[in-house]
């Protein structure tokens, strides 16, 4: 073999020593994505049935921030964030060059620094929880609990809009499957936050579920990516 077959050799066995190294830190990055939702879930649902004063039907699972315990929730925010914000690059990889493959991961970004704000900026006690806390709001609001209510708003848009996209990716692609699940996904977290934003009874349980109906149509996205890379 010739000098010039052996540098050759090298570069394609280089090149595809390169590409498995990318494979693998993808799948590492979408598997960001994919634990982010049972991670929030059993956390956040586990304090939601577990602490004392906590009712999901009037306490959104923000306040759980407050608290003893409250560390627990913060830290929730901060992981789950973290998460969504690597699975985004790790989704960005996955839809290079297709329809969608550049808002998607960008919006998904967006609502994972949003979950971070939200941990760091907390809301303030209200309606009786933590034990102890006058029922009612606040008659003024902090600056701090602003600033939350601003990163969740951001989030649950960055979300919404992410899900559609997605929706019109898998539609264009004639995946009807994953076209109707990022649609629920979508729709579902809509219409809880908006049903949530108007007083609706129980509207804190309905903005948890549609925030998870949400998160988890993101990671099984995320996870058939996962499996093809």
């Amino acid at each position: 073999m010739s000098t010039v077959d052996h540098r050759r050799t090298a570069s394609t066995a280089a090149a595809a020593t390169g590409a498995q190294a990318a494979q693998r830190a993808t799948r590492s990055l979408l598997t960001c994505a994919v634990v982010a939702t049972p991670l929030w879930a059993v956390v956040a649902l586990t304090q939601a049935a577990a602490r004392d004063g906590f009712d999901i039907t009037r306490h959104p699972l923000s306040a759980l921030s407050n608290g003893d315990l409250g560390w627990l929730q913060i830290t929730n925010f901060l992981i789950v964030g973290t998460l969504l914000t690597l699975g985004a690059t790790g989704l960005h990889r996955a839809l290079h060059g297709t329809p969608g493959g550049a808002w998607a991961p960008r919006l998904v970004r967006v609502a994972g620094i949003g979950m971070i704000a939200a941990g760091v900026f907390v809301m303030d006690p209200a309606d009786g929880f933590p034990v102890g806390t006058p029922y009612g709001m606040p008659a003024e609001l902090t600056w701090h609990s602003y600033a939350h209510f601003a990163a969740g708003s951001i989030t649950f848009l960055s979300m919404i809009a992410a899900c559609y996209v997605l929706a019109r990716h898998f539609n264009r692609a004639g995946n009807r499957g994953y076209t109707l699940l990022a649609r629920i996904g979508g729709t579902a977290l809509l219409l809880g936050n908006g049903w949530s934003m108007t007083g609706g009874k129980a509207g804190t349980l309905t903005l948890a579920v549609g925030v998870m109906t949400a998160m988890l149509a993101i990671s099984l996205i995320a996870n058939r990516y996962r499996s093809s890379h």
